[in-house]
């Protein structure tokens, strides 16, 4: 750090220089004087930066010396920056442009490269179709990427260009990332080689221009930042003038339509931009509220940026409209709305720079309000939708008439009201059929439609108030009046959900709410029918009936929409059970029309009615999963957000905040509406929650997350107002709960409008014309069911009039037939179209051939007769392998979700994974022919084979799960197990296939699966993390410094061994794999947004280094003479560890405290680590005092510092929960003092004399103990940091905080009794059990041991308690001071080196779980026989008596008894193979079996000499030795040693 700050002083000092020069040679005195300015910061902070490292060279271990290093180059950064503004904005600009063209270059090439692959003959039905859409996506975005590079280049000082094109780049991220990895994807199913490689490399150029064009613009972006607002206000000013041109054209008559503009895509686009400018401006005002200009501005820069397309659609609607009044008025209205947004920003830029003025906020609301005025208006002047308008309108005048208090008396009779009441019912229930129909048609079709809805809802709403007129009294006359409001309602719903439909076709959902709506008229018209009417009884339920199935007949035309949230196995259960319910209605209807129980024939009717509607529902709903499973469709994509649940929520609130406010509003109706509030405002914010961890956008993420709290917050002000109402209902708290709704109000609008964004709404599913062929069985019988059902009631209705007609009764019965067969051919086509079963067995029959074509490759390669294949290289065959495996792998886990409960997913993911395996297999049988070693061919096919069976199995269980909830709940654990199986399988051949690339110095794959980490961070959304901070801080450490150890030793082998450096950056490349996985979550869970955004960029930073090396390390193996890449490839790792050390300072950034907490535990590992160097020395008794000095000139130093300790140990403790600072400082505050409590307790022991050695380690141990103790408390500390009071670490903590007062506890009676000769033996001894008691309460955790041993080790460290038990007994029998002292330091080491030999072998992999339990049971008595051992020799030192001595031998033999049956569990650990490794016959085995090994390797080596040509003698007797005689006997059976071995043994002799 300190050289790095030299050089940096250094470079600065330079550009302070050049700085004056360019001051001195300036003409303009202000700018002289502006870089004048600047050099003197720049030296100041210079001069700062300089003090700082004199202070962190002169203190190396001062953490809060390298903070002061951190912050002082920090603020030179800004400084600097601040100095070159112009020159780095320049630079970055210049880089930016040149990133840029790389992108649109390599784009433009991978969609050549796209269309010559799917133009090829053999070309794979694959995922061809996603490549061409998200080829198509980025076509788009290719002009307007190149005109920002040009803009920015014609007008290089443009902060206006600059924006353009910073924004053109950050548009082309995301689908060009799309086309990657669609390209990716589609390499393996390509079979033309050629097609498939130039499209590889294309898709590597593109992921890599790619990643420089993020780099490259997200550092343009911190430089011009601050100039969002400016441009965005000149955009609008520029298109406010391109906007009076058009004008000007269309009252020439000049005014023509660009190539390949539609009335219907204008219109569309027009829709969609409107959403996008009210959610811009939704988040503009939010950010400008929180004085984020950062914020602000990048949301004037989305306002600027739907305005363009907003004025573009404008222009387009214009040209397409042949009325010049039409013309004028869109243009008009899209001007002002460029007016006004024109304003808004001004007014925004002006509040930003004072985000408390209430007043600005106050203007700038209002301002907002006008732009999201003008923009309603300007949608509502499109063709069709103001004759929406304006049947609202006569929907809204004609309702009128009901909110006057007297209605006019009726002038007819009731027959007559009730036969006009009829006839207009008719009518406008078929007016809401053709308005349906029409919001999908044109425009003209939309406003034909919706004036004859306006005209027959006043015909209806006149005849309505007529009936209510003839009521024979007030409540009847005030049913019928509601039951008219609720039609008008309803009707202005309709109307509405038809203009949002025609203006956004396809808009997720809206034909759903469409026909939800059309069922509410509906449903209204039947309820007041019912009410007012007299008619023969069941002939007002046929009516309603037929109404109800004319409404839901319009499901049924082409359902290309999901009508509801129902699954596949749910729409066929509905069926089921409304076929049911429909058989038994159809024998209702009939018996009781034949007995004339007309009543029951009634309900009979509105059963078979409402299972119809039901059934017709289910159907639907049921034939679009069908068209959308098929594999040629293109399954939708859920949104980031659901508008319309945002819409209904809205609603709800508003309506319940109404009723709030009214000044008769009851309790009831108070509770009733703030549970409303509280239930809808609930889903909000947890909505919010979910879209802001699901969205990679940090504007879009930190918008949801500060609307939440807006709501929030308004919500909860609310409630406080609604209980003081509760309590008292007077005017005064009446008027706080109106005034407390206005807040909520405007949150919710604000979120509302900002989630209407198009950007986070769901893409529909494109059903293909076989998924439309496959509707068609579905479509027709329940078309044929419900054409015979209305005939059928229609049939009844006359029957019920007229039963003695048997014509009729023939007819019925024909209807009823025709019913029971569409229904029985309707479950037939449902089961047989169960969605992904016809592709789980085309599937099956793919893979079985793939196995068999591996089953004769392997055939053919064990009879040596495998022929190589021809025309392409090993490399090329490996990379396709891997690039086949992994997108199998992205498959497993969402076909096993479909498989669980997604039916309409299956097919497409099954035939997804399916087409993957043919060119796995090619690949497979061609690197298998081309491998030499007969071992590693037979390898990789078995390999291949595994993963092949176990896809078959997964495919097999998947394909009975069927994405059937209640079916994958049987199958549920056979899944389970199949993914496993397949994971694993993956896993074994990714590995094998990067062992044999890292060996053979390929490289690329390992290049991608870095590149892939780097692009994961900024791509994926992000969930809640897991863990804490701490905890990915924690595992981050430790992978990077894996990473540089593994950096190191690349360098090392570069010189040495080259051939080795292939392992090495496989291992290199795992490593950064898991390090970019926890960056992501660790980002996500960070203190603030600012450190979590560091963390992620200088991981990819280090992995943008960490694939150059393995790229130089891939050439170095391939030529490893070459010094010019060896010297590149030591450059790199440089590089490397450089930035890995940048990765570990924004990790200690991120958690200053917990950061401190792991330094600190590191250094009392080695203060451990030291102390046992020190009893080592003591033990051997070379531990000598220096000079005369006494342990008392020690002792007020020990207790002291140990006083010292305990004060610090519980600043360390409180700091768990309070600021990463004070943590840090008691981290570093505690390390401090142990160090110093050691070195005086190493003193203190040293004075004590090399003749007293077992008092010396008594006193060491006392202070390891404690050193132990507070290496465990800094890891809990750093564990709880931050974590609440019910917190399991928390509990630990607390604990740990104990076991560290009782450890210093007994230090200090240690050291207070180190010179008493009557007590120093009983102290040592009772120091010894509490160890031992701590160490058995770490060996009775759950957690399992950091490493394994072996059992041979654990029975070796079981003799060491034999002897200690033994002592322990002689020194209760002769109660000895110096004989208690040898016996608890010997105990000490036994005892704990038991219990950590036993916990390692017993977690050993190989072991089984009883025997596992059976050795802890054992190593759990064998302590604590030895406690009472001890305890028992405590008794007898202090009071000794015969009694007492006799009682030890049966404590010793309980402690042999656990030993002994310690020795047999780890005899049953080995098994029956276990040998006694010091029985003198395997000594022997093992010595001549070496000798053997040795003797052999000495003949190889002779075989290779070539001696001159001799004459052939008979070769010499062989001598047999009497000793050889003895080994070979003691070698027990002839298996033992190998006959190759012996002959070589003869040959030698």
């Amino acid at each position: 750090m300190v050289r790095q700050a030299r050089i940096l002083a250094q470079a600065t000092s330079d550009l302070v220089n050049a700085i004056k020069a360019d001051a001195e040679g300036e003409s303009d005195l202000e700018n002289s004087r502006k870089l004048l300015s600047a050099a003197k910061i720049l030296a100041d902070a210079t001069a700062k930066m300089v003090e700082a490292a004199k202070g962190a060279a002169a203190h190396p271990d001062s953490e809060e010396q390298q903070q002061r290093l951190r912050e002082a180059a920090e603020g030179l950064r800004m400084a600097t920056n601040a100095a070159a503004q112009n020159a780095i904005k320049k630079k970055l600009v210049q880089r930016l442009e040149h990133a840029a063209k790389q992108a649109a270059a390599s784009a433009t090439q991978t969609i050549a490269a796209a269309q010559h692959a799917a133009s090829t003959p053999k070309a794979s039905a694959g995922p061809q179709p996603l490549l061409v859409q998200s080829c198509k996506a980025v076509a788009e975005q290719i002009p307007l990427l190149v005109q920002g590079v040009r803009g920015s280049q014609a007008q290089p000082d443009s902060p206006s260009a600059q924006l353009a094109l910073i924004a053109a780049s950050q548009s082309f991220l995301q689908p060009g990332g799309k086309m990657v990895a669609a390209a990716k994807a589609s390499v393996p199913t390509i079979q033309d080689q050629a097609s498939a490689m130039q499209l590889s490399q294309c898709a590597k150029n593109l992921g890599t221009a790619l990643a420089e064009l993020r780099t490259a613009a997200q550092k343009a972006q911190e430089a011009c930042g601050p100039l969002e607002m400016d441009s965005a206000l000149s955009v609008v000013q520029n298109l406010e003038k391109d906007l009076q041109e058009v004008k000007a054209a269309a009252r020439d008559g000049k005014l023509k339509p660009l190539p390949g503009e539609t009335m219907e895509k204008c219109t569309q686009d027009l829709g969609n931009s409107t959403k996008a400018v009210s959610s811009a401006i939704a988040q503009l005002l939010g950010e400008v509220a929180q004085g984020n200009e950062n914020y602000a501005g990048i949301a004037a820069r989305d306002v600027a940026g739907g305005l363009r397309s907003l004025a573009q659609a404008a222009r387009g609607v214009a040209a397409l409209t042949s009325d010049p009044a039409v013309q004028a008025i869109v243009l008009d209205t899209a001007s002002d709305v460029l007016d006004k947004a024109s304003s808004l920003i001004e007014e925004a830029k002006k509040a930003a720079g004072h985000p408390g003025d209430p007043e600005s906020q106050q203007r700038l609301a209002q301002v907002a309000k006008a732009v999201t005025q003008a923009l309603n208006r300007c949608v509502s002047c499109l063709p069709g939708q103001r004759d929406v308008d304006n049947a609202l309108r006569a929907v809204g005048d004609a309702s009128k008439r009901l909110l006057s208090d007297s209605l006019p008396p009726s002038t007819g009779t009731f027959q007559e009201a009730q036969s006009r009441l009829n006839e207009a019912a008719a009518g406008l229930n078929q007016a809401a059929t053709e308005l349906v129909q029409a919001s999908r048609g044109t425009p003209q079709d939309l406003a034909r439609a919706s004036g004859r809805f306006g005209q027959d809802f006043s015909t209806f709403l006149e005849a309505g108030v007529e009936m209510a007129g003839q009521a024979p009294s007030q409540e009847d006359r005030a049913q019928v009046v509601s039951n008219l409001k609720g039609i008008s309602m309803s009707s202005s719903k309709l109307l509405l959900a038809a203009k949002a439909l025609s203006t956004d076709p396809a808009a997720p959902n809206l034909k759903s709410q469409l026909a939800a709506a059309a069922r509410a008229v509906t449903d209204s018209i039947n309820q007041l029918i019912t009410m007012c009417t007299q008619q023969a009884p069941g002939q007002k339920e046929c009516d309603n009936a037929l109404r109800e199935l004319e409404t839901v007949r319009e499901l049924l035309e082409n359902p290309v929409q999901p009508i509801n949230d129902m699954s596949y196995f749910g729409c066929l259960d509905s069926v089921m059970e409304n076929s049911k319910v429909l058989g038994e209605a159809m024998t209702g209807i009939s018996q009781n029309a034949k007995n004339g129980n007309l009543p029951e024939f009634g309900d009979a009717i509105s059963t078979a009615s409402k299972a119809l509607c039901g059934f017709t529902e289910a159907a639907a709903q049921a034939a679009y999963l069908v068209g959308v499973s098929d594999p040629n469709s293109q399954a939708g994509q859920q949104g980031l957000v659901e508008p319309t649940q945002f819409a209904r929520a809205n609603q709800a609130i508003q309506m319940a905040c109404q009723s709030l406010g009214e000044p008769g509003c009851t309790q009831a109706q108070v509770l009733s509406a703030a549970t409303i509030v509280a239930k809808h405002t609930s889903a909000l914010c947890n909505s919010c929650r979910l879209a802001s961890a699901r969205t990679t956008n940090p504007t879009a993420k930190r918008q949801f997350v500060q609307s939440a709290k807006e709501v929030a917050n308004s919500t909860a002000n609310l409630v406080k107002t609604i209980k003081a109402l509760d309590g008292a209902f007077t005017e005064e708290n009446r008027a706080q709960c109106r005034a407390a709704t206005a807040p909520l109000l405007e949150a919710v609008d604000n979120l509302s409008a900002f989630a209407s964004n198009p950007e986070f709404s769901s893409i529909p599913a494109q059903i293909s014309p076989e998924g439309r062929a496959a509707m068609e069985p579905i479509v027709i019988s329940a078309k044929t069911m419900l054409e015979s059902a209305g005939g059928l009631i229609q049939t009844a209705r006359a029957l019920a009039v007229n039963p003695r007609d048997p014509p009729s009764w023939s007819v019925l019965a024909g209807h009823s037939r025709t019913v029971s067969d569409s229904i029985k051919k309707l479950i037939t086509s449902m089961r047989d179209k169960a969605p992904g079963q016809l592709e789980c067995e085309m599937a099956i029959a793919a893979l079985n051939s793939c196995l068999r074509d591996l089953d004769q490759a392997s055939l053919a390669a064990v009879s040596q007769q495998l022929a190589p294949r021809e025309g392409i290289s090993q490399e090329a065959l490996h990379t396709q392998m891997l690039t086949a495996v992994q997108e199998i792998s992205h498959l497993i886990e969402p076909l096993a979700n479909a498989a669980r409960a997604e039916a309409s997913q299956l097919g497409h993911k099954v035939s997804q994974m399916a087409q993957y395996f043919e060119p796995l297999t090619l690949a497979a049988v061609g690197a298998a022919s081309k491998t030499l070693s007969h071992p590693q061919q037979m390898a990789l096919l078995d390999q291949t084979k595994t993963l092949a069976e176990s896809a078959l199995q997964l495919l097999y269980t998947a394909k009975e799960a069927g994405g059937n909830p209640k079916q994958a709940a049987h199958t549920q654990e056979a899944l389970e197990e199949a993914v496993q199986m397949m994971t694993e399988a993956v896993e074994d051949l990714t590995t094998t296939l990067n062992e044999a690339a890292s060996a053979a110095g390929v490289v690329g794959g390992m290049v991608d699966s870095i590149t892939q980490a780097i692009n994961q961070l900024d791509e994926g959304p992000m969930g809640e993390p897991e863990g804490s901070f701490v905890d990915y801080q924690t595992t981050m450490v430790r992978t990077a410094k894996a990473i540089a150890v593994t950096v190191q030793e690349m360098v090392t082998k570069s010189n040495t061994s080259p051939e080795e450096l292939g392992p090495l950056a496989n291992q290199l490349t795992s490593d950064y794999g898991r390090l970019a996985s926890e960056a992501k979550p660790a980002a996500v869970a960070a203190e603030n947004e600012e450190i979590g955004s560091h963390i992620k960029h200088r991981v990819q930073e280090l992995g943008h280094g960490c694939a150059a090396l393995v790229t130089k390390a891939g050439a170095l193996q391939c030529s490893p003479s070459d010094a010019y890449t060896k010297k590149e490839l030591i450059e790199c790792a440089r590089r490397v560890s450089e930035k890995v050390s940048h990765v570990l300072a924004a990790l200690q950034a991120g958690n200053r405290g917990t950061q401190a907490c792991i330094t600190a535990a590191s250094a009392v590992s080695g203060i451990i680590a030291d102390l046992d160097t020190t009893i080592m020395f003591a033990t051997a008794g070379t531990l000598n005092r220096e000079g005369t000095e006494t342990f008392a000139d020690h002792r007020e130093g020990i207790l002291k510092t140990a006083k010292v300790l305990v004060e610090d140990t519980k600043v360390l403790v409180q700091n768990a929960a309070g600021s990463q600072e004070k943590l840090a400082q008691a981290a570093q505050s505690s390390v401090a003092t142990i160090t110093r409590l050691a070195d005086v307790v190493k003193l203190g022991a040293a004075s004590l004399g090399a003749e007293d050695p077992e008092t010396q380690v008594v006193l060491i141990n006392a202070v390891k103990d404690v050193a132990k103790a507070l290496g465990d408390l800094i890891s809990a500390t750093k564990a709880a940091a931050g974590k609440v009071g019910d917190d399991p670490a928390v509990w630990q903590l607390k604990n740990s905080a104990k076991v560290m007062v009782t450890n210093v506890t007994s230090l200090l009676k240690t050291v207070k009794a180190v010179e008493d000769e009557a007590t120093k033996g009983t102290r040592a001894l009772e120091a010894t059990t509490e160890h031992i008691r701590q160490e058995l309460a770490v060996f009775c955790s759950p957690e399992p041991p950091a490493k394994t041993s072996t059992p041979e080790d654990f029975i070796r460290m079981t003799k060491g308690i034999t002897m200690a038990t033994a002592k322990a007994v002689a020194a209760g029998n002769s109660c000895r001071q110096e004989d208690v002292i040898a016996t608890a330091n010997l105990s000490r080491r036994a005892i704990a080196d038991m219990l950590r030999a036993c916990k390692e072998a017993a977690y050993h992999p190989e072991v089984a779980p009883d025997v596992r339990l059976r050795a802890l049971h054992y190593g759990r008595e064998c302590a604590n026989g030895y406690l009472e051992l001890l305890d028992h020799v405590l008794l007898t030192l202090q009071k000794p008596s015969p009694e007492l001595k006799q009682q030890l031998t049966g404590h010793s033999k309980r402690v042999a008894g656990s030993v002994t049956e310690l020795i047999q569990a780890a005899e049953a650990m080995k098994g029956t193979e276990w040998v006694d490794p010091e029985d003198p016959t395997v000594i022997a085995e093992n010595e001549l079996l070496g000798a053997a090994a040795a003797i052999e390797a000495a003949a190889k080596k002779l075989e290779q000499l070539k001696p001159r040509a001799k004459p052939k003698v008979s070769p010499a007797p062989f001598l047999f030795h009497p000793h050889h005689g003895s080994c070979l006997h003691a070698l027990g059976p002839p298996k033992c040693l190998p006959l190759p071995r012996v002959l070589t043994l003869q040959e030698y002799y």
